[in-house]
């Protein structure tokens, strides 16, 4: 059965910062009810729900909400919907081909929104990402990646000042732990003002970095005790550790978002993409999907390939076959992301609270 034979109206959602635009379509005859504006907040979206019921005249139950950003500018409104009793699917990625003929507009995008899902299936609708440990691991992502960030752009910092100003430490190496310490602990002396500014600034550097340190191992305890709550079993398997474990999470979101095993190496762009020509078969690299997954996976296939015999083993077979390491490391994530998911649906993680 597919979206249209199932309900009595669509309604799509185009979701910004400021405002939320919404379309109503009637499924049977396929035309726009009404297209109406409303602010990005609470009161918003209440006044926003109402409207749809008000124009539409049904239940609830008959309404689907075919929402753009549910896990971003829409999880605010999502929420309030999924409250209220609405159907909700993540809105299919908009075509920018079929954009460029037919033009852009907040209203033009909320109603594609929704005559994008009435032909589809109804076992193929896109369940939005939810559930507060979900966002809760995505945040904690979010906030490691930009301490990593802060505390390599400090360490750099460091580094840099300590080869251009003689404060008394070899920096021909990099840093280590203790001499970053060291730095940390400096006081103020008795020296020329350009010294004791370079010394000063050094000392602040050197602070920056633990204090970055100890927020990251804050962080990853953090994210080890929501993993084991949420997924347990994702930390058995080899090279995956609770950061990595983090960032697959908020990809697989909960159990019925992704439909296949397919559909999850497509997620994760590790599914190979045909580039044959005519004698020639061969596949090139997949840049689509989510990078972030992505990366994770390629980091577990570097963490097999240095350190489990089996995998060693496997490259070492591969690589007397002539396959190249770039072509073994795409086969290794293809695999990876079959046990990923074959370790996510069976057991799956524990419902949204």
């Amino acid at each position: 059965m597919i979206v249209a034979e199932h309900f009595g109206f669509i309604v799509g959602i185009d979701t910004h910062a400021k405002t939320h635009t919404l379309a109503i379509i009637n499924t049977a005859s396929g035309g726009e009810v009404a297209n109406e504006t409303f602010p990005a907040t609470a009161a918003g979206g209440t006044r926003a729900l109402s409207w749809i019921l008000r124009r539409t005249g049904a239940s609830v139950e008959t309404v689907l909400l075919s929402m753009e950003g549910t896990g971003s500018y829409g999880a605010k409104l999502r929420q309030q919907a999924a409250e209220a009793g609405f159907p909700v699917t993540e809105a299919p990625i908009p075509n920018q081909r079929l954009g460029r003929y037919q033009g852009k507009s907040d209203s033009i995008d909320a109603a594609r929104a929704a005559r994008a899902v009435l032909s589809v299936s109804m076992d193929r609708l896109r369940e939005p990402r939810s559930g507060q440990n979900h966002m809760a691991l995505r945040i904690l992502s979010n906030a490691r990646r930009s301490m990593a960030r802060e505390r390599t752009a400090a360490i750099n910092a460091l580094t840099a000042l300590l080869r251009v100003v003689d404060l008394g430490l070899d920096a021909r190496k990099p840093l280590t732990a203790a001499q970053i310490k060291t730095i940390a602990a400096w006081r103020e002396r008795d020296e020329e003002f350009g010294i004791q500014t370079c010394r000063r600034e050094a000392t602040r550097l050197a602070k920056q970095i633990l204090t970055l340190q100890e927020q990251m191992a804050q962080n990853h305890a953090e994210l080890e005790s929501l993993v084991r709550q949420v997924q347990p079993a994702l930390l058995e398997i080899y090279g995956i550790g609770p950061v990595l474990a983090a960032i697959i999470l908020t990809a697989w979101s909960h159990a019925g978002r992704v439909r296949s095993e397919a559909a999850f190496a497509a997620l994760a762009g590790t599914c190979p993409v045909p580039a044959s020509s005519g004698g020639t078969t061969r596949f090139r690299l997949n840049r689509g999907g989510d990078r972030q997954l992505n990366k994770a996976l390629y980091t577990i296939a570097l963490i097999r390939m240095n350190r489990d015999p089996d995998t060693r083993t496997y490259v070492a077979k591969r690589t007397s076959q002539g396959r190249t390491k770039k072509e073994i490391i795409r086969s290794l994530k293809r695999y990876i992301t079959r046990q990923i998911y074959r370790t996510l649906n069976n057991s799956g993680p524990e419902p949204a609270r």
